[in-house]
């Protein structure tokens, strides 16, 4: 296992940051021109291992993709258009790729087989293999349909209304993924409204689709055509910079190019809640995806609660707004995030157990946590678990530590944020 010492005692933190293309777009413009007909490009693609994950998986279903300085060339030929596997499907740690993918198979007439590293083989996969078995597809798995490997033989599929058990939008994609293949119209009603970046692919590449509050329906038989895609900058990303400016001391950070797509931007308002400095800048509501420029300067903090139908815009996000809570004063409660549990790891217990090894007051709950600010952080050996997101949460706690922080496992960071080091250490120069 590798470690690294990672920078601390940072007194201020200045200057700009360009974040990398969204995570979630780069997947599915990957996917959409790979089902679309035509030449479809990408600009600002994030070249992570998550997303070149999914570049791979459509190469070996046959689709030509061409990558050049960030910006793709995806020739698809609809859905008819994808083939037979003559290989396994590897994943890697992606789970947007297995589960949308798992959608756009399970309309195909061959056989696929997917699989991943050992992150992806405990991640529960019957919340997606339940509703497309419904549909009609053959799918085989181990522990009867839960974990990876999984074996995927597609074929006509009829259309179903599907309540979500949990806010998923890895699972209404690949829902709406297979309804787009269906013989009828899928309608799927969500308990709380998540990330729609689906929903806008699917009109940004002619397609048609229908929302009413959280039900959401879409009719089969529609035949996508190639479009231009921009990426803009993944606020996920951003949000390690956001936090970072608002708790070192002295600090000013622009943040450039960010996605304010508003099913995500549940991290704004946590720091707006908490009393942060910040201030949105340029902002583009013209295109498919808004955005804009954030400007972040540190402040004093307060305590606060973070819960339900907010935890949904901002899922990927606790672990750096737990971080934050340690810098402000009071108790914040987070609530109603089960979803944590099934990550890249057990994000309760792991955010938990890494920051009280750097002196956090902070417990677990059966669905979030509670902590309570503020409080100075002291050095130690941590460790990221193989997890990108606590990886980079631990990172910019060590700005704030007293001693010496080391981190294991620091490779993980490049599955969505391959600069993040880099950029980190700009700041700090």
């Amino acid at each position: 296992m590798t470690a690294i010492k990672l920078k601390s005692q940072i007194n201020r933190l200045n200057g700009e940051v360009v974040i990398p293309g969204d995570k979630s777009i780069s997947h599915r413009s990957v996917m959409f021109g790979a089902i679309a007909h035509g030449e479809t490009t990408v600009t600002n693609f994030l070249p992570g291992e998550d997303c070149l994950s999914t570049i791979s998986c459509f190469r070996k279903l046959g689709v030509q993709i061409e990558e050049e300085n960030g910006k793709l060339r995806i020739f698809g030929n609809g859905f008819e258009g994808l083939k037979e596997p003559s290989e396994v499907l590897d994943v890697g740690n992606s789970g947007t790729t297995i589960r949308l993918l798992m959608g756009i198979l399970a309309g195909r007439p061959f056989f696929s087989t997917l699989a991943g590293d050992q992150s992806i083989a405990k991640r529960p996969m019957t919340r997606v293999t339940g509703p497309l078995k419904k549909m009609g597809t053959f799918i085989d798995a181990r522990e009867n349909g839960a974990y990876t490997p999984i074996a995927i033989r597609g074929g006509n599929l009829r259309p179903i209304h599907y309540q979500l058990p949990v806010a998923s939008a890895q699972v209404k994609s690949s829902i709406l993924l297979a309804g787009l293949q269906a013989n009828g119209e899928t309608t799927i009603v969500e308990p709380s409204e998540t990330r729609d970046h689906t929903e806008r692919m699917i009109q940004q590449f002619g397609g048609e689709i229908y929302k009413d509050n959280r039900t959401i329906t879409v009719k089969g038989g529609q035949k996508l055509q190639s479009a231009t895609v921009h990426v803009p900058g993944d606020i996920s990303s951003a949000a390690f910079f956001l936090v970072a400016g608002a708790v070192v001391p002295g600090s000013e950070i622009l943040l450039k190019n960010v996605g304010l797509n508003p099913t995500r931007t549940g991290i704004l308002e946590v720091l707006k809640n908490m009393g942060a400095n910040i201030e949105i800048l340029h902002q583009d509501t013209d295109s498919f995806e808004p955005s804009g420029d954030i400007i972040i300067k540190s402040s004093s903090l307060t305590g606060t609660v973070v819960e339900g139908d907010l935890i949904p815009k901002l899922i990927d996000e606790i672990p750096i707004i737990a971080l934050m809570a340690t810098q402000a004063e009071g108790k914040t409660v987070i609530k109603d995030a089960e979803e944590l549990k099934v990550k890249e790891t057990n994000r309760i217990d792991t955010v938990v157990n890494e920051l009280k090894k750097l002196g956090a007051s902070i417990e677990a709950t059966a669905d979030g946590m509670i902590i309570y600010g503020q409080t100075r952080l002291t050095g130690g050996t941590v460790s990221s678990h193989g997890d990108h997101r606590i990886g980079m949460m631990l990172a910019i706690a060590a700005l704030l530590s007293d001693d010496e922080v080391i981190l294991e496992n620091p490779e993980s960071i490049s599955v969505s944020y391959p600069n993040f080091f880099e950029h980190l250490n700009n700041l700090t120069n």
